[in-house]
């Protein structure tokens, strides 16, 4: 018996070292952290139970039956972050460059079943060469039941991915058809070809940063939601976000205790619109003011900065946030922006987490690059996301809410649950200069007249209450009580129950 336990130790002592302390010491080097080593930064201590430990691959082409390493390149099991349940996978960038073959494959689509199954998220960190050539066909038929697995899950159990290392080819499809996808700052990229193909097919000379990088999937492709410094910040940092998700589509996210009144008064919110109707200011700074303890987990901070995305806390619940930022671009919703925006709303819809909407909006940006880009496609995913979504819907208008904007940012005709304006509202079809120009072009050589046009234009309509006689606007609310309204209107909406027509599923405009 001794004997028998003494080759399960020394079995599973091999297996941990994985490609070997060789290489286990050169992945060190890269700064970058092992399989293994992230697993225990990112699950709480002692709570991992590890599946597969001793899977082999079974090619027997160019002589791979000689090195059959167990655990095959992956490492997948569960465990709890902060006493919630998760399953993980790995992947072993020590083992053949953590590449995918039929084995790897089957392991991380058994956790994923399991994750279906038992209502649990699934957390995937990605350190792969791509699919292992010596299997080929066999390979890219497991990327295929991953990928087959990724749409089954979809809106079933949140699904995050940390890209670690490289991550090319038919690998990258899998992260992007999950719900949030980080990446490493210098240490990953991810791209369907590399920079060797593109010299060779286009002649760009291209380097897999500039390619592929943290820093081009952050800012210009939005392929990613976040990028952190080293391997120990993004475990972490997918830790805290993890604790404002629910486990599953049928659970709520969990509650945390607060410390905050969720009657707090917040005087300086009277003073935070200027006098200027064209002057910015920092939407962030309401965000903050609402949130429990100010505190606010950011969704692509980097990519379409004129529209904010991200969760908070109120009185302990986590509520996405979708605001307009007067900073940048005046706020307009572009392309960018729609997009950004509609697959976060449509993410919190899916998984039960209430909507809060801060409108400062002036319309959608003008140009030629908009209208060719598509902007009314991309701009009615946004509209699509609003009006579909079944969640409590909470939206303060803070300034502008002008022309089809206004109807996109959630409001009361979108099914819109709670519709409050600050007094500083101005609710209309377009601003009141370019509305006189229109409404009164045969003045336009007389200035005087215009001038006095548009004063009373802005007297008629840059405020809230005509919006209010029609119902179209519940409260004009004091912006110093703003978290003590939403909060009250979340509270008040906890046994919400709505629901959309039967349908296979829906065409919203891709």
């Amino acid at each position: 018996m001794k004997d028998i336990l003494n080759e399960l130790e020394s079995r599973r002592e091999a297996a941990r070292l994985g490609g070997g302390q060789r290489r286990i010491d050169s992945q060190h080097k890269k700064g970058k952290l092992t399989a293994r080593e992230r697993i225990e930064l990112l699950l709480d201590e002692g709570s991992f139970e590890e599946f597969d430990m001793f899977v082999a691959h079974r090619c027997t082409d160019f002589d791979m039956q000689e090195d059959r390493p167990a655990g095959d390149g992956v490492v997948t099991g569960w465990g709890t972050i902060n006493g919630r349940m998760v399953y993980v996978f790995s992947q072993d960038f020590t083992v053949f460059g953590g590449s995918l073959s039929e084995t790897h494959a089957q392991k991380i689509c058994k956790i994923m079943d399991m994750a279906v199954q038992n209502g649990a998220p699934v957390i995937g960190l990605n350190d792969s060469g791509g699919a292992r050539i010596q299997e080929g066909v066999a390979s890219l038929a497991g990327y295929a039941e991953v990928f087959q697995r990724n749409i089954m899950a979809s809106g079933v159990v949140p699904q995050i991915s940390v890209i670690m290392g490289p991550c090319a080819g038919g690998a990258v499809y899998s992260p992007a058809m999950t719900d949030f996808i980080f990446m490493v700052r210098d240490t990953s990229y991810m791209f369907v070809t590399g920079p060797d193909v593109v010299k060779t097919v286009t002649n760009e000379h291209v380097t897999a940063e500039e390619l592929g990088g943290a820093s081009t999937h952050t800012r210009k492709s939005s392929v990613a939601d976040g990028a952190f410094d080293n391997d120990v910040e993004a475990l972490i940092e997918v830790r805290r976000l993890f604790d404002f998700l629910p486990l599953n589509n049928r659970e709520k996210a969990p509650v945390r205790p607060f410390f905050d009144d969720p009657g707090r008064i917040e005087d300086s919110l009277d003073t935070l619109i200027p006098d200027n109707p064209n002057q910015p200011y920092d939407m962030k700074e309401l965000i903050l003011k609402i949130a429990d303890e100010g505190d606010f987990y950011e969704i692509q901070e980097d990519f379409a900065k004129n529209i904010v995305t991200g969760f908070v806390r109120i009185e302990g619940q986590t509520v996405g946030v979708v605001a307009n930022q007067p900073m940048v671009l005046a706020g307009c919703l572009d392309i960018d922006s729609s997009r950004k925006a509609a697959r976060f709303v449509r993410f919190c819809d899916a998984f039960e987490i209430p909507l809060l909407t801060l409108v400062d909006v002036p319309g959608f940006l003008p140009g030629t690059a908009q209208e060719y880009g598509g902007v009314i496609k991309h701009g009615a995913k946004l509209l699509y996301a609003f009006g579909e979504a079944t969640v409590p819907k909470v939206t303060v208008i803070t300034r502008k809410a002008y022309g089809g904007a206004y109807d996109v940012m959630s409001s009361k005709h979108l099914r819109g649950d709670f519709n409050y304006a600050w007094p500083t509202a101005q609710i209309a079809v377009m601003g009141a200069k370019g509305a006189t120009e229109i409404l009164y072009r045969s003045e336009l050589d007389d200035p005087e007249k215009i001038a006095k046009r548009t004063a009373d234009y802005e007297d008629r309509f840059a405020n809230p209450f005509v919006a209010a006689e029609k119902g179209f606007i519940d409260e004009v609310i004091q912006p110093r009580s703003t978290r003590r309204r939403v909060a009250r209107a979340f509270a008040s909406l906890r046994g919400k129950k709505q629901s959309n027509p039967w349908k296979k599923h829906d065409n919203m405009p891709l």
